[in-house]
């Protein structure tokens, strides 16, 4: 067997791509077989695992933030993956949950999507974003826990809060090295029918992709331009850079 004797074998050290992976006669060397094996394992486990959202909830609210619970007309997380269409719509009862609440500037919607397991990293993130959009004088509505959602789940969500803007954490479809990414979706005047064209999307959030605080600063930064030029999509341009040195580090612990 061969193994790592490849010019490429020192790219390893960069991507999480499978590369210079050796070989054993006219195959891959087993361990290669059974990695292969795991993150395929992995990835189907992301979409068809239910979320547990308890954790988030709790200490979301520990936190002061008013939390709120939805579901979309998707019945289970079966139909949920057959039935796209049902993921993008609020269920009739769990709109009613969302009357008498003043409007806002920002609703933020946390939706499972298609990996449970990026929720993990919603609450780092929320502790870095929520402060700089209260600190750039938003107001920031309850935070909507949606199960079995879809994107556009967030456009109903936001008009029922009437919120100008919907910010929706969602987990990303996972491939065979990122089976917990989390993508957010920044949507300005939310519509029943708004094109995808017409939102901004931060993808691959998470400890091995976008580091979290160059992610927050990102949205903050997409937010608050989008509420002053009240646009998103195509037309805002992410030109805010990357965070200062002295922007809100993740706590300890």
């Amino acid at each position: 067997m061969t193994d790592d004797l490849t010019p490429w074998a020192f790219l390893k050290e960069f991507t999480d791509a499978r590369i210079a992976l050796g070989r054993a006669g006219t195959s891959m060397p087993t361990r290669e077989l059974l990695k292969f094996g795991a993150a395929h394992a992995a990835a189907r486990d992301a979409v068809h695992v239910s979320a547990d959202f308890g954790p988030l909830a709790g200490a979301l609210s520990a936190a002061g933030e008013v939390v709120l619970q939805v579901h979309s007309r998707a019945a289970d997380r079966a139909e949920y993956l057959r039935r796209p269409d049902l993921g993008r719509t609020l269920a009739p009862e769990a709109l009613a949950g969302l009357e008498g609440h003043l409007p806002t500037d920002v609703v933020i919607v946390v939706a499972d999507g298609l990996s449970a397991g990026a929720l993990a990293h919603t609450g780092p993130l929320l502790s870095l974003l929520l402060p700089e959009l209260r600190a750039s004088g938003l107001s920031v509505g309850p935070i909507v826990l949606a199960r079995q959602a879809r994107v556009a789940l967030g456009d109903p969500v936001a008009r029922a809060l009437g919120a100008r803007l919907v910010l929706v954490l969602i987990g990303e479809r996972p491939g065979l090295s990122s089976p917990d990414s989390l993508g957010a979706y920044l949507t300005f005047d939310p519509q029943p029918h708004t094109r995808d064209s017409a939102r901004n999307c931060v993808s691959n959030i998470r400890p091995a992709g976008l580091d979290m605080r160059v992610a927050a600063w990102r949205l903050a930064h997409l937010t608050r331009q989008a509420l002053r030029r009240e646009l998103s999509g195509v037309q805002l341009k992410d030109e805010g850079g990357g965070p200062p040195p002295d922007f809100a580090h993740l706590p300890h612990g």
